[in-house]
């Protein structure tokens, strides 16, 4: 039988609200209460910081912090430090694996396939083999990847530059690395592309890539 995932468009949404929400959900999916769900959403201008994330990778200054409104918060993801705001696509998906049939590795390497092959939908061919972790056009990261599991259940997920500030980035050591070059859709794409385009077929590939039905 086909495995159900709910989906939910959350818009723009707090960082705070969106990881109370995923938690609600969390224990709910782990005990088959419900199916699975996928959060999409934005969020206002954070930097997150993962479990293996170091204080030091932020630079930006108190005062950048504060003029341009971007809150800081530590997370239970895995991964390091990275951006999100307005013009990224952030999905979160409540998954549970073991009905699945993957453990975590298999889990990641599939959120990138769904990244891929939305992006070849929209005609840009990007990839994640012989990379580190997200997904990559040439030698610039696109997406980034940072999850939890608990109780064979996922949390976080995975976030896609649509049409971001891209210059918030350079205010942090993205994902640990200093050299790290970050790119966007719209810094790609031939036509102008909004996240609201992006999310159908966002969806549909998750959907052929986790073999779920999709509602």
């Amino acid at each position: 039988m086909t495995e159900i995932c709910k989906v939910k468009s959350e818009g723009l949404i707090d960082y705070d609200d969106a990881f109370e929400l995923q938690k609600r959900l969390h224990g709910r999916v782990a005990d088959g209460t419900l199916p699975n769900q996928l959060l999409l959403l934005e969020h206002p201008h954070i930097y997150t910081l993962g479990r293996r994330a170091k204080t030091s990778d932020i630079l930006a200054t108190d005062e950048f912090l504060s003029k341009e409104g971007v809150t800081v918060h530590r997370t239970d993801r895995g991964g390091e430090v990275t951006y999100h705001g307005p013009g990224q696509l952030v999905a979160y998906p409540i998954v549970n694996i073991r009905r699945w049939g993957g453990g975590p590795l298999k889990y990641v390497r599939a959120l990138e396939q769904t990244v891929i092959a939305t992006l070849d939908e929209i005609g840009i061919v990007a990839n994640s083999q012989d990379c580190p972790t997200g997904v990559w056009v040439d030698d610039a990261k696109i997406a980034a990847i940072g999850v939890r599991i608990s109780r064979g259940t996922t949390t976080h997920g995975v976030s896609l530059n649509v049409d971001p500030n891209l210059s918030f980035f350079d205010h942090i050591v993205p994902c640990g690395m200093a050299d790290l070059k970050v790119t966007a859709i719209s810094a790609l794409a031939q036509d102008e592309i909004h996240i609201d385009q992006v999310i159908p077929v966002f969806v549909r590939n998750f959907g052929r890539t986790f073999g779920f039905q999709m509602e």
